[in-house]
């Protein structure tokens, strides 16, 4: 026919007839051989990046701060283990711009045990001993009852004052406060700088501003991390309620499919309900409670993100969000409702195949495991690279000097020509940094780190889709089911996956990763151009991350059904990519209605284990019920655990789902493939069971190639009907 050899010349041609197929072809040859050999070396080059990092990076200078001379404060099994906080000469030097460029205050910053707790000028307590001794405690070594006070000063071995103060982030601030309207320190609102001169305490605020401008941040991932240990356990609990919800459901699937689906299709709606009146309900509790009517606007970004939960625009937004998600869900299920009783059919032959292979239930844990083994050593790495910079010393001083800011060994600093040059300046740390061949590269070691980690992770998701497929089209292709179907699929097509395909797992999730990180790259662009590019550049950085976005969706299809037809039929990743695309193209109204359809029902399912094991974290860990008030952890920010277990259940959840939804995928190849290739004759039967058959070919798509195929099956039928058949291929 015409019209039925142009249609197939668009979309390639169909599979033929081959008595020898029976599923997974068994033997096979290795594939994509050159990819593979690429990310062998990327591989071992990524383990000598993470050896350099690991030998030259240092985490202390995270986790300790560091005083003028590159030593870090309260590190154990040092001279300084017992002095654990960072003391500034003077406070008020913080207050200069260049701070907020440089990062380090132009005065001299030593470990001290303690913070100091009292007003107190040199001048004062060189007049008597007992002071005096305290006041060395927060000087340089060296100094001596014997040296006069303009001798001390000269040198900058003593700050010219104390003021009380307290740790904040192991570092000394003023400890500042409000009395009768006015700033105060130490209760009083002015103090003595050392010189004799009286100051306001409203000077220091400056200070301590730009001195904490880079340390508000890690007061709130401190804060965080002390969350996190004190809940850590129960945040474990919540993620193996959500394992065991996410099992529980797996299994009601198998059973009880179609009640299932609405059961989740109700809650889903029910949750999201609920959601929308609890924010009703505090939004009309914060009515005429003082402030809570600021906008989100006028408050800014805080630190603080419980702040929000007082304003009751905040849970406004939130109940606005939560309504447009149920009207979307409402509407989609009113227009796909026969769509949705075919998906359901789908996911009921899904569950009797995987009942059948039961061990892929529990590989998505093996998973887990490669992708957080991956993740670690990123992290790690990244640690590591990010603090093997060198400490760099630069020249700070008072008046105008030449040499200011410029870079200075403190070891003979005393005698060099810009000490005798600028005799006030001070040659004190900085930064982290470094001119040698492997400080240059650091930058592209950064990211090559993070390239190789989106590599790696889509490496291990591949394999665990290719090994499914494999699995499940093991089952597919036999022909009585279960006793043709081998004993471990899961296990047999793991192996044939790295044995045979470890090249075109590579090929593909390299394509992804180049994908990901232009994205990362726009990203990054659009961070530091931001607010400097005018509505032209922005527009055209908005259409390029949005293509990309799109082309990342359209690379994850191609790779995921590319991998299907590989696991069955062995060929390299272009061939196999090639040969997916043309069936579903040949599929694609079936593909549109019931695959996309059948994912929105496993999304449900997902949204509802997410849904519950939020609500019941959201009131465990915000006391809001009595029963738990004592039980439960008292935390900076309840929010950290109630996050956490909501993205660990949604991540649990969908890898669970995940096993459903390759199901479907690789049942839905192998159909259009056994519609291609059988004819349901008693010489070509149809690999299907008449449940599958009944559900699908309810949808056939208006394409010259379904029309053939149902003539096909019309003439088939009819020669069948007029022959005998034996009781065996009736059942059949």
């Amino acid at each position: 026919m015409p019209e039925e050899g142009e249609f197939y010349g668009k979309h390639g041609e169909p599979r033929k007839y081959d008595s020898s197929f029976k599923g997974p072809i068994h033997n096979r040859s290795c594939t994509d051989i050159v990819c593979c050999i690429l990310f062998i070396i990327a591989l071992l080059g990524y383990f000598a990046v993470g050896i350099l990092a690991w030998s030259q990076g240092d985490p202390r200078k995270v986790i300790y701060p560091t005083d003028s001379r590159g030593q870090f404060c309260g590190q154990a099994g040092t001279p300084l283990e017992k002095k654990g906080m960072l003391f500034y000469f003077n406070i008020m030097k913080c207050a200069s711009p260049m701070v907020l460029l440089e990062f380090q205050c132009p005065t001299t910053q030593m470990c001290v045990e303690t913070c100091p707790d009292k007003f107190l000028t040199l001048v004062k307590a060189y007049t008597n001993k007992k002071d005096f001794d305290y006041y060395k405690t927060f000087c340089k070594e060296g100094v001596t009852n014997t040296m006069g006070i303009p001798e001390i000063l000269k040198q900058g071995l003593c700050p010219a004052m104390l003021t009380p103060s307290k740790p904040f982030t192991r570092r000394c601030f003023p400890a500042l406060g409000l009395k009768g309207g006015l700033i105060t320190v130490g209760n009083n609102s002015h103090f003595d700088d050392g010189s004799g001169t009286m100051r306001d305490a409203k000077d220091l605020v400056d200070g301590v501003k730009n001195a904490t401008v880079v340390m508000e941040a890690r007061q709130v991932v401190m804060k965080i991390f002390e969350d996190y240990t004190k809940s850590w356990y129960w945040i474990l609990i919540g993620l193996v309620i959500a394992m065991l919800t996410s099992l529980l459901f797996i299994v009601l699937l198998r059973f009880l499919a179609g009640i299932m689906v609405w059961v989740m299709i109700v809650m889903v709606i029910l949750v999201l309900g609920y959601g929308i009146f609890h924010c009703y309900m505090e939004y009309a509790a914060l009515k005429g409670e003082a402030g809570a009517n600021v906008t989100l606007q006028e408050i800014g970004f805080q630190t603080d993100f419980t702040v929000y939960l007082q304003i009751r625009q905040t849970w406004l937004a939130f109940m606005i969000i939560l309504a447009i998600v149920v009207v979307i869900i409402i509407l989609l299920l009113i227009f796909l409702r026969k769509r949705i009783l075919i998906a359901i059919a789908l996911i009921k032959e899904a569950s009797r195949t995987i009942g059948h292979v039961m061990c892929s239930l529990f590989y998505p844990i093996f998973t887990f495991l490669l992708l957080a083994i991956v993740i670690a050593y990123w992290a790690v790495t990244a640690v590591f690279l990010s603090t093997s910079n060198q400490p760099i010393y630069k020249v700070f001083n008072e008046t105008m000097c030449d040499h200011s800011r410029k870079t200075c060994d403190p070891a003979n600093y005393s005698i060099s020509i810009e000490k005798a040059l600028c005799p006030d300046s001070e040659c004190l740390f900085a930064f982290y940094g470094g001119e040698t061949a492997y400080h240059k590269y650091l930058i592209g070691l950064q990211f090559y780190n993070v390239f190789l980690f989106f590599w790696c992770a889509n490496f291990v998701t591949a394999l665990g889709q290719m090994t499914l497929a494999g699995a499940f089209a093991s089952h597919y292709w036999a022909f009585n089911k279960p006793d043709d179907v081998p004993a471990f699929p899961v296990f047999s097509s793991l192996g044939r996956s790295l044995r045979y395909h470890t090249g075109t797992l590579a090929f593909g999730s390299l394509i992804l990763s180049i994908v990901q990180i232009i994205r990362v790259l726009l990203e990054y662009l659009d961070h530091k151009l931001k607010g400097a590019h005018n509505k032209c550049t922005k527009f055209l950085l908005c259409c390029l991350k949005c293509c990309f976005w799109c082309l990342e969706k359209c690379v994850k299809f191609i790779n995921r059904n590319a991998y299907i037809m590989t696991a069955i039929y062995g060929n390299n990743f272009c061939t196999s990519a090639k040969n997916a695309f043309f069936l579903l193209l040949r599929n694609m109204i079936r593909v549109a209605v019931l695959d996309k359809v059948t994912d929105f029902l496993l999304f449900l399912g997902k949204l509802l284990i997410v849904g519950l094991v939020a609500i019941f974290a959201f009131f465990f860990f915000s006391g809001r019920v009595k029963a738990f008030e004592d039980t439960a952890p008292h935390l900076h920010y309840y929010w950290v655990p109630i996050l956490t277990v909501a993205v660990g259940s949604y991540l649990i959840a969908h890898g669970f789902f995940s096993v459903y939804a390759m199901c479907v995928d690789t049942l839905f190849l192998c159909f259009c493939e056994d519609l291609e290739r059988n004819d349901g004759s008693a010489e070509r039967p149809y690999y299907m069971s008449s449940v599958l058959r009944e559900i699908l070919l309810k949808d056939k798509a208006g394409d010259p190639s379904s029309a053939r195929q149902q003539d096909d099956e019309d003439d088939d039928k009819d020669v069948v009907l007029k022959q005998p058949q034996p009781q065996e291929e009736d059942e059949v």
